[in-house]
């Protein structure tokens, strides 16, 4: 009798150890989760939409993006600037684009999604600008588009941000907004 099967094609037995595997899944996820590093990050201090996860990898990727534009020591100063013009700029995107733009750092936040995705095994505060620039590369010649489109929007983020700043608007040549 234990061994009847259901309408699926499955007997009582492995439909119930199916059931005990699911539960045990979704206990360890609930166990996971209330670990504090997985909770929601607080939104970091004077922003809108960026957390305090998401600033240990923003702050180790916008100097390599922004090298050549900025001299080295102007180059925390422009940092913290831009990353101010991407939190404002964020705060005005879509909440469909929002979301993706959280998942996307989210996901290069959590060491176990973040390490075999962009082989920056450690933290982002100790990746070289080399182990970045691979991360940029392994991402932009990927053969999963996903990977192709989280590449691309952190090349967007990352100017969003900073070409708003009247202080980037001498090196790329634009004389500002016309007075009026």
């Amino acid at each position: 009798m234990l061994e009847s099967k259901t309408n699926g094609g499955l007997s009582r037995r492995a439909l119930f150890k199916y059931g005990l595997l699911g539960a045990a899944a979704l206990a360890a996820g609930g166990g996971i989760s209330s670990i504090d590093f997985f909770r929601e990050s607080a939104l970091a201090q004077g922003m809108r939409i960026l957390r305090e996860r998401d600033l240990h990898f923003l702050r180790a990727i916008i100097p390599v993006l922004l090298q050549g534009a900025v001299s080295a020591d102007e180059m925390p100063k422009t940092v913290e600037q831009t990353l101010r013009g991407m939190d404002y700029s964020l705060s005005h995107l879509s909440p469909a684009m929002l979301a993706l733009t959280e998942q996307l750092m989210v996901t290069l936040s959590l060491p176990l999604s973040r390490a075999p995705l962009s082989g920056i095994w450690g933290r982002w505060e100790n990746a070289s600008p080399e182990d970045i620039r691979r991360f940029f590369k392994r991402w932009q010649n990927s053969p999963l588009a996903l990977l192709k489109m989280g590449h691309n929007s952190l090349l967007q983020l990352v100017p969003m941000g900073w070409y708003g700043n009247p202080a980037s608007w001498q090196h790329c040549g634009y004389p500002g907004p016309p007075n009026i």
